[in-house]
Formats: structure tokens, sequence, C-alpha cells
């Protein structure tokens, strides 16, 4: 499933291969995985879930 999805790569993410991390966004739910493999399954949380976290990270 989620390989069918648009990932976006962190803003804050270096071409130096640290720590990155990706999102996609669908219409019931976030997926965020760790970049650095993509072989391993994303988190999903839901829209609500993830506004709320990017509140608290602010």
């Amino acid at each position: 499933m989620s390989t069918d999805l648009n990932w976006f790569k962190s803003s804050y993410s270096s071409g130096q291969g640290g720590e990155c991390v990706e999102v996609a966004a669908c219409v019931h739910s976030v997926h965020v995985r760790d970049s650095k493999d993509t072989t391993i399954p994303s988190l999903s949380v839901s829209p609500d879930a993830w506004d709320a976290f990017l509140r608290r990270v602010k």
C-alpha cells in the first residue's frame, strides 16, 4: 500500500544521509517512514493526530 503514496522528505533533511523522515498524506491517514530504509513499514496516524503532533513540535 505505501508504495502507491506520494512521499515527501522533510525540508530539514540534508543530502548527507542523516536522520530523514518522509511523509505521505491521504484522505484518511498520514503515513510516516524512515527514508533510509523504505522497506520498513510506515507508521499511519489520523490527520487529526498528525495535526496535533505538528502543533506540539512547533
